[in-house]
């Protein structure tokens, strides 16, 4: 099965990132593309706003909002079950496009392509940086950095504090292209020294285009079939390389899959999940039961110590009534040390 690319667009608050997208759906070229939005709060992006341009191409249902905060800290709870649902719709996407809010660093948000769940079907396409060409001839990295402050203060699940300026080097480090927006707002001398500057953060390689409102061929833009996923190599964020490479993600996962039998009581399931996760360092744990006298499925979500469980729907006839559970840690997981303390819920092994 052909992995689906995915384009990931960053920048700050007011760089132009949902005028570019808007180009892109009403230029998308019978393309059928997928939108997932993190911008969040009262400073996020309106939906509607983006729908009155999508239609066939990108139709409401397409659109989907992360709005618990920033993607690159959310990755677990957020994003990762996002695309899985996306992948699993009947109507796959021909393309998803991601636009990223303005405080997330994108390198946990590349290496979160690397998760077993997701890494088979779908692949970066390219990370695409939008940056303000007159808010930076002015020398501010954004057109309006009391709003970006806001935006920063109205995240509670926020969990870096980089400064604004680290912030900008990381996403320029990331890209694959940057786009110099609002360009005839600023004097072609000025222009030329903004260039300059972003071109001493850009990796060797990275593509510098200009724009105005965001007006960019879409041939530029999708289709560069980069797999930047696989191509980490000097995206490392300043706090990486501050703490010796270790990156807000991990980078290498190990998972494993495996069934209980007869489990008895939900709470007593629950509890046990709940104490592996803590007792051997389980990233995540997905699935679900058969519980006793009970004719629909459990399913079960596990981010950390947080564990979530509800019945999603009936079972089917003929379908096998069992507890199957998929554990995912950094590598290498102890698969005896877990399989044998998830058993304990199993009255099979009393």
């Amino acid at each position: 099965m052909d992995k689906i690319p995915v384009t990931v667009i960053t920048g700050f608050l007011g760089a132009g990132k949902t005028t570019l997208v808007r180009h892109l759906l009403g230029h998308a070229k019978g393309k059928r593309i997928a939108l997932i939005i993190n911008e969040f709060g009262d400073l996020g992006v309106d939906k509607e706003v983006l729908a009155a341009v999508g239609h066939e191409t990108c139709r409401e249902e397409d659109m989907i909002e992360l709005s618990n905060g920033c993607i690159c800290c959310t990755v677990a709870e957020d994003f990762i079950p996002t695309m899985e649902t996306l992948l699993d719709r009947e109507e796959r996407p021909d393309h998803i496009i991601i636009e990223t809010s303005g405080l997330a660093l994108p390198q946990p948000l590349i290496r979160a392509f690397n998760w077993p769940e997701i890494k088979s079907r779908v692949t970066v396409d390219g990370v695409v940086t939008v940056v303000d060409a007159a808010a930076l001839s002015e020398g501010r990295f954004a057109a309006d950095e009391r709003a970006v402050a806001r935006q920063r203060a109205a995240d509670q699940m926020l969990d870096h504090a980089t400064p604004l300026g680290e912030l900008f080097k990381d996403q320029l480090v990331a890209a694959d292209l940057v786009i110099v927006n609002k360009t005839d707002l600023v004097a072609d001398d000025a222009l030329g020294d903004v260039e300059a500057r972003i071109r001493r953060e850009m990796r060797p390689g990275t593509g510098l285009i200009r724009a105005r409102n965001g007006h960019v061929d879409i041939a530029a833009l999708l289709g560069m079939g980069l797999a930047s996923e696989d191509n980490l190599g000097g995206r490392d964020s300043a706090h990486e390389l501050e703490h010796g490479g270790e990156g807000h993600e991990h980078d290498d996962f190990d998972s494993f899959s495996l069934r209980l039998d007869h489990v008895m009581d939900r709470g007593e399931l629950l509890a046990v999940i709940e104490e592996t996760i803590r007792a051997h360092d389980v990233l995540r744990l997905k699935g679900w039961a058969a519980l006793p006298g009970s004719d629909a499925r459990l399913a079960i979500q596990a981010v950390g110590p947080r564990v979530n469980a509800w019945f999603d729907r009936a079972w089917k006839p003929g379908e096998a009534r069992e507890t199957a559970l998929v554990v995912i840690g950094e590598s290498p997981l102890n698969h005896a040390a877990i399989t044998q303390s998830l058993r304990r819920a199993s009255r099979a092994a009393a």
